[in-house]
């Protein structure tokens, strides 16, 4: 077993992860299936991967884009993978075999992409490119077997020149999108009209996370901060502070915890020690907003984390090229028990023990 201890305050440097060596330039992305089985990557080289989760066996690679992939996202049941390139295509794979089942054009670099809920829909975010001035969201829906798509651009007047994230809200209500301004905005799906617009950033969204109900929201931003909203009012329940911008965060689905990873500019890397760049990943309860536990081991930046769909472990990719999957020990289950989400935990320990 690849197992983790965590020391509480301190420094967690007693991990002991998976370290994963398959791309040849920075990881942008890694996510889990809905099982947790498999584990997929993309990095600012132009090689998607698939994993083994458990063992870190490389299943395979996803072969077709001719530049950086910027995100990718599998669908529910595991069956079909959407990848974000910055060759201005999106592509839709077929997981088992590695097929390309079709390719999506797009009017610039395409830095997100995201399933609906249903998996019949996605969505995806596009920059500005020569000869177009604001960013753009696109909406893609398989009619009659036909792929067609509704899009909107940045207006003009509006906070920011690009989206930088963007995600479907629960039974696909909305689409709430982060811009290079720091605006929160949530807009209808069908047409793209803003129905409300939350300003608490002072810098750009890196990245955005749900809990398993879709009831709270956890976003990143440049400005070394991370917040967790309800998004019922979109009120701010908890602020987490930190050093560093904050690129990637997540929420686990059985305790009280959010994990707030990212670093010091990639540009400064050079003439930083791993210690001082904060390349590191941050435990904090929600309840305290306080951090108990830090986890480091990059060498550079982390740009991208995921939980386990069972919050047994977590996996990281960074700015050094490496993939860590850490896999918890049971240390981590006895702490905070009172605030646990005590049917989950419980489904948990049914399973493992």
């Amino acid at each position: 077993m690849f197992c983790v201890g965590v020391q509480f305050a301190q420094d967690t440097n007693n991990m002991r992860p998976l370290i994963l060596k398959g791309h040849s330039r920075p990881l942008t992305c890694v996510k889990y299936n809905a099982e947790g089985d498999l584990l997929f990557s993309c990095g600012k080289d132009d090689t998607p991967t698939l994993w083994l989760s458990s063992t870190g066996e490389r299943l395979g690679t996803y072969d077709g884009h001719t530049g950086a992939v910027w995100w990718l996202d599998v669908s529910a049941d595991s069956s079909l993978l959407l990848t974000a390139g910055g060759d201005q295509t999106v592509k839709l794979w077929d997981v088992s075999s590695g097929t390309l089942l079709f390719s999506f054009p797009q009017s610039g670099p395409c830095k997100h992409v995201e399933w609906n809920d249903k998996c019949d829909s996605f969505l995806v975010v596009n920059d500005p490119f020569v000869g177009t001035s604001m960013g753009e969201i696109r909406v893609y829906t398989k009619t009659n077997g036909v792929w067609g798509f509704t899009s909107w651009n940045k207006l003009a007047g509006q906070a920011g020149k690009k989206f930088t994230r963007a995600t479907w809200s629960w039974n696909n209500e909305h689409i709430i999108t982060g811009d290079d301004a720091g605006m929160i905005t949530v807009h209808n799906p069908l047409t793209g009209k803003p129905v409300r617009e939350v300003h608490v950033f002072k810098k750009k969204i890196l990245c955005m996370s749900w809990n398993p109900s879709k009831t709270l929201i956890c976003m990143g931003s440049a400005d070394f901060t991370a917040m967790l909203f309800d998004v019922e009012d979109w009120s701010c329940l908890k602020v987490f502070e930190t050093e560093v911008p904050v690129n990637a965060v997540a929420i686990s689905p059985i305790k009280e915890h959010v994990f707030v990873a990212g670093g010091q500019d990639a540009m400064n890397v050079t003439v930083t020690s791993s210690q001082s760049g904060k390349f590191e990943t941050r435990l904090f309860h929600v309840v305290f907003g306080e951090v108990f536990g830090i986890i480091r081991g990059h060498f550079g930046p982390v740009n991208t984390i995921a939980l386990h769909p069972d919050g047994t472990g977590f996996t990281s990719g960074s700015e050094d090229g490496f993939i860590r999957v850490h896999v918890f020990d049971k240390d981590y289950f006895t702490t905070h028990q009172e605030f646990d989400d005590l049917e989950a935990l419980k489904q948990f320990v049914t399973i493992k023990s």
